[in-house]
């Protein structure tokens, strides 16, 4: 999960995400030809042909000119410049009618994330039956496994809000945390041999391409985050400069943070992924988002094996030698380190990977690649 309740961290932003006045006009107003009569999620005749959905959590403010959120730099660097009307959520949506790409901001928390997916997959003015998804959003990021501004493609989706918890100064002595399974007896318990919304695996196949396509890509420093990522003295991965790797995802809505959270998030996901998966970065809505699209994938909607999934590190998930867990989150609170990092991180990685897709759609519109 980021580092904080992504909401309580932008509280702003949180409001502005409401608020349907937040954001700014568009350059172009009248929708795409193919879809100008149709109502929001009433019958199309001509359904809008979509090649890739790019799938953001929040914007701060408004979508072009000010301090920029998920959304704000594919808004103004991409050409997303139709907006459609999407009363069915908080955000309206953006169209590229060149590469076929439409763009969404979803809201902050698995609940905002799995409504307005739900929602755009049942829209009729949307054939989404071939697109591709890529979930680019910022993240908390493990200082063992790399440094803020790193942006990493995930395999395994790992919920952090399902199941039982004990507070830690009331569990038994043999007991690492509070936090198990809902139908397990503790968390010594062996994993349940079928997850139920606690783990979601990625087309591995398609993820690994995504990786290989963008590894190379030389990613933003700046000194601030030079600085910062030095204090971590003793982990060599968050000292390096700011790199494209693969790693999973956990998604809880508290913002959590600190040592002792950063070694159950990790157990965690090693849990329920049998330990195949490593935990890389915390964020707020994959979960949520991901049983969306399956449930939509059933109806024939959409195409599950199309799903991608980036996180780049705006902080990290502990504090580093010295300092402890709540004055670290505190002083993150007011703005996280590594989030300008972040953002061109996505962009340049997300971008790179919809730019190829869309361009050789004879390529991809029927095969996935791998």
């Amino acid at each position: 999960m980021p580092l904080l309740t992504r909401a309580a961290l932008y509280a702003s932003a949180a409001l502005s995400l409401l608020s349907p006045t937040a954001y700014a006009a568009p350059a172009k107003p009248a929708p795409a030809t193919g879809i100008k009569a149709c109502a929001p999620g009433a019958p199309c005749p001509h359904p809008l042909q979509i090649r890739a959905v790019v799938v953001t959590m929040f914007e701060i403010g408004n979508d072009t000119g000010d301090a920029p959120g998920e959304f704000q730099l594919w808004r103004e660097r991409h050409h997303f410049d139709v907006r459609i009307p999407f009363p069915q959520a908080d955000h309206d949506l953006y169209y590229d009618p060149t590469s076929h790409v439409l763009a969404i901001v979803t809201g902050m928390g698995t609940a905002h994330s799995a409504g307005s997916t739900m929602a755009l997959g049942l829209d009729q003015r949307f054939d989404l039956t071939r697109a591709y998804w890529l979930v680019a959003g910022i993240a908390g990021i493990d200082p063992e496994d790399a440094s803020i501004g790193s942006a990493a493609w995930a395999r395994y989706l790992v919920d952090g809000d399902l199941g039982h918890e004990i507070d830690a100064r009331e569990i038994p002595k043999d007991w690492k945390s509070g936090y198990f399974p809902l139908d397990r007896k503790g968390p010594n318990d062996p994993r349940p041999a079928t997850p139920h919304g606690e783990m979601f695996e990625l087309n591995a196949g398609l993820r690994d391409w995504a990786y290989t396509l963008t590894k190379a890509i030389k990613l933003p420093d700046d000194p601030a985050i030079t600085k910062e990522r030095a204090r971590y003295s003793g982990y060599p991965m968050a000292q390096r400069p700011p790199f494209v790797l693969k790693g999973d995802q956990l998604a809880a809505t508290t913002f959590w943070h600190g040592r002792i959270l950063n070694d159950w998030a990790n157990d965690w996901v090693r849990y329920w992924t049998a330990g195949k998966g490593e935990f890389v970065t915390s964020g707020m809505e994959e979960t949520g988002t991901y049983q969306s699209i399956l449930q939509l994938a059933k109806m024939g909607r959409v195409d599950k094996t199309r799903v991608m999934v980036l996180r780049a590190g705006s902080n990290f998930t502990m504090p580093p030698p010295g300092v402890t867990a709540a004055d670290y989150l505190l002083r993150e609170n007011e703005g996280f380190s590594g989030m300008t990092a972040a953002l061109e991180s996505l962009y340049l990685v997300g971008s790179r990977v919809i730019d190829e897709l869309t361009t050789h759609w004879d390529r991809y519109e029927k095969t996935v690649p791998k």
